[in-house]
């Protein structure tokens, strides 16, 4: 498995006290290599608090989390910034792109903080982007892109460093139906790629597009959601 958590707990606030906040009980999930998986809850159900903790951006307050066998909780945070930054690719609703960089230079960025040489990084910053159907838009900043297409390159940025998990948090949220379509498209050719995907939603038709689908509801994770959207 290249994702395995069993038995997490997440509390906010101090545990047992009257300001805690439980956020996650009890949740183990495995996801192999290569698995497409989508996560389905309403706004305060815990899968945002659940994609940080396989993110690597919060630790639960219990439970083991292995990454490719990597005991996680055990790693510094050198040692969890190397693995976010090699490891993991993070898609999300809001693109999170700089307005005053073209495209090249906004999938490049993860490959500076690698110290990857400038040639290089923009030869496959450049790949990345083809990638996504960019190819004619690489100088573009992203007021020149429509929301499709501003999504696309936080997708190649997300996959420049040939990540072994990709994350997607409501990657379709802010997007028309026409665009949102295409994005899932592309995570389709990405995970028949090999890449292996973990996505977030409200919405059952997103969660259609992945192979194994899950259902989170007050912290608690159930396998094989079903009905319609959920409130956000």
């Amino acid at each position: 498995m290249i994702v395995k958590l069993d038995n997490i707990f997440k509390t906010y606030g101090e545990s047992g006290s009257e300001i805690s906040v439980p956020a996650l009980n009890d949740v183990s999930l495995s996801v192999a290599q290569g698995e497409y998986v989508a996560i389905m809850g309403p706004s305060g159900s815990g899968k945002s608090t659940l994609m940080n903790v396989i993110g690597c951006l919060d630790k639960p307050s219990s439970g083991s989390y292995f990454f490719e066998n990597q005991d996680v909780l055990k790693l510094k945070d050198k040692q969890l910034s190397d693995l976010r930054l090699h490891s993991i690719g993070f898609v999300f609703q809001s693109f999170y792109l700089m307005n005053e960089e073209t495209a090249l230079e906004n999938v490049a960025l993860p490959l500076s903080y690698a110290g990857v040489p400038k040639k290089e990084r923009e030869k496959r910053a450049a790949e990345a982007l083809t990638k996504v159907g960019l190819a004619e838009r690489i100088k573009f900043r992203p007021d020149q892109l429509s929301g499709g297409q501003k999504q696309r390159v936080a997708i190649a940025r997300a996959i420049v460093n040939n990540p072994r998990v990709l994350l997607a948090d409501e990657p379709t949220g802010a997007l028309d139906q026409k665009s949102g379509a295409a994005i899932m498209e592309l995570f389709q050719k990405l995970n028949d790629e090999g890449t292996t995907i973990i996505m977030i939603t409200h919405d059952s038709n997103i969660a259609s597009h992945a192979k194994k689908s899950y259902l989170i509801v007050d912290g608690k994770l159930l396998e094989g959601p079903s009905g319609q959207e959920v409130d956000e």
